[in-house]
């Protein structure tokens, strides 16, 4: 079978798995609000779906965009989810010969992008105490070259959950003006920081901002984001979008519906995945050996790190498949520190935690006695 063709079956045995506890994609399944269901149904149901949507999106909906993050005088353009943005501004801004620098580990697909037009990838590790599971803006500026098109900075981390101070931000912006490249801040995970800088209040002419609506909102499955941008690169970017028909219409509704009741519903999803970060946290400082490198998270996930028990991830991850719960192994996110440690989403009902942080000590039983190679994604 095809890799492409494993891969898409791989899922769909997954999404078709009945009561499938997802620990693993950083999907959001709070019990969505109301207002956010009604919009849906109400869509569906007026079958407002016959029509094209606006091709930049609703006004409505740009405009809430660019509010939620406070950029005022930036643009939103929006699209089928942040990974269109991130296929559309990296098709838009890299071509032959150039290079994207990014972080080791990072979201791979900005990468295969990159690839895909003739630019190649520079990551700068950032995994280990060594690093502090972070970018050192300095390090950065080392890895900086004349062909350097594109810095490319998932903040928070995924899967790390590190975000980047103040002063990191700015030193960042610095480097990448100095350089006249752009910088791609991927903010998918923003909303559930501790604490967040934008790095487009500091130089919102080079900076693409992505965002999400699959996250806090958990939208994942409607496919709907954005990129935020200077008037002037939306304009460039809505010249040529991968979508120029709009993004899906009930999925607005719905990102809609969610930015006015935000301020009502999110805070309780917000302490609600912290609270499930601590149950993890004491669990895995009762396993010695087991440690939670990040804590807390910056993101709705955390990673735990098993080399010092002598597991494979991919072992890990198999036993709790056994139980019909997803976890991800390190190898998704990055070969060269994929085999350190495995990433549990934390967005979830707090039974499936506690189902989760149950099972642990046997589900690390049973993975040292995994030896066999494990197929996953």
């Amino acid at each position: 079978m095809r890799a492409f063709e494993a891969r898409n079956a791989h899922f769909d045995t997954l999404v078709n798995t009945p009561d499938l506890r997802w620990l693993g994609q950083n999907t959001n399944h709070a019990k969505a609000h109301p207002a956010v269901i009604e919009a849906i149904v109400r869509c569906a149901r007026d079958e407002e779906f016959h029509v094209y949507a606006p091709p930049a999106g609703f006004e409505a909906l740009r405009a809430g965009i660019v509010a939620d993050f406070g950029l005022e005088g930036q643009a939103a353009l929006v699209s089928d989810g942040a990974i269109a943005s991130l296929y559309h501004v990296c098709h838009a801004l890299l071509g032959p010969g150039d290079e994207l620098v990014t972080t080791d580990p990072t979201w791979n697909w900005p990468m295969a992008f990159a690839r895909s037009v003739g630019a190649g990838v520079r990551q700068v590790p950032i995994y280990g105490p060594e690093y502090g599971y972070r970018l050192d803006p300095a390090r950065l500026a080392d890895a900086m070259r004349p062909n350097t098109k594109v810095v490319y900075l998932v903040d928070p981390n995924n899967p790390l959950g590190t975000a980047c101070t103040a002063d990191e931000i700015a030193e960042i912006v610095e480097i990448v003006r100095r350089s006249g490249a752009y910088l791609i801040h991927d903010c998918t995970y923003r909303h559930f920081a501790h604490e967040h800088h934008l790095a487009a209040k500091l130089e919102p002419e080079r900076t693409v901002t992505i965002y999400s609506f699959s996250k806090w909102l958990g939208l994942a499955g409607l496919r709907v984001g954005a990129v935020i941008a200077h008037p002037d690169m939306v304009e460039r970017l809505a010249g040529a979008p991968p979508n120029n028909l709009g993004s899906s219409l009930l999925a607005q509704r719905a990102a809609m519906a969610g930015l006015a009741i935000k301020d009502e519903w999110f805070p309780a999803v917000l302490a609600d995945q912290r609270g499930n970060q601590a149950l993890i946290k004491a669990a895995a400082d009762r396993i010695p050996g087991l440690v939670m490198p990040v804590y807390p998270s910056n993101g709705n996930f955390i990673v735990l790190e098993c080399d010092a028990l002598g597991l494979r991830p991919e072992a890990l991850v198999a036993a709790y498949a056994e139980h019909r719960i997803m976890i991800r192994q390190g190898a998704y996110h990055t070969p060269t520190f994929g085999d350190r440690f495995v990433k549990v989403s934390v967005s979830v009902p707090r039974a499936w935690v506690e189902e989760f942080v149950d099972l642990l000590p046997a589900m690390i039983e049973r993975a040292r006695g995994m030896n066999a190679d494990v197929k996953l994604f």
